[in-house]
């Protein structure tokens, strides 16, 4: 009998213990309509460029931004599409905000592209020294996402995408 009971047991704890979301975790994904968490692990280049983002901002008396994995892969995919052209653009933003928008319920997007800046700090000051990438920088938004990626030569790519929920 101790046997049975034993396997029961075991049993009982094997079921309860593959779940890796709380229960909150999971009513949530199934409110929003979700079916899984999208979870994104930033190079430390990209964690530090949000950091002195979000560093700067606040010296501005302005809000901190939430970073969105959600929308990184879209930063990425414009990394790839730059490097792929050789050269910085702004191409397909309407399509990238749309998507966005319809999948984080944004009501406004932007973003900011750099290239060839081998520190992150330098991609900041680029950007802060142009009006327009400042004003993105220094809009009324929410949330971020950026990638960083290199190409072939190792010459480093950026987006970053501000958006307000």
């Amino acid at each position: 009998m101790f046997p049975r009971y034993s396997l029961i047991v075991i049993f009982a704890i094997l079921l309860t213990s593959c779940s890796t979301t709380s229960v909150s975790e999971d009513q949530e994904l199934f409110e929003n309509g979700t079916t899984s968490k999208v979870v994104v692990e930033l190079s430390v280049q990209e964690q530090e460029l949000i950091d002195i983002v979000n560093n700067y901002r606040t010296s501005q008396g302005l809000n901190e931004l939430e970073f969105s994995a959600e929308a990184y892969k879209y930063a990425s995919e414009h990394n790839e599409y730059m490097i792929s052209q050789g050269a910085l653009s702004h191409d397909n933003f309407e399509a990238r905000a749309s998507t966005i928008s319809e999948i984080t319920s944004a009501n406004f997007v932007a973003e900011n592209v750099a290239k060839d800046y081998p520190q992150v700090e330098n991609a900041l000051e680029g950007w802060l020294n142009s009006s327009s990438h400042k004003n993105t920088i220094e809009g009324d938004f929410t949330h971020t996402t950026l990638s960083i990626m290199n190409d072939t030569e190792g010459n480093p790519y950026y987006t970053q995408i501000f958006f307000r929920k």
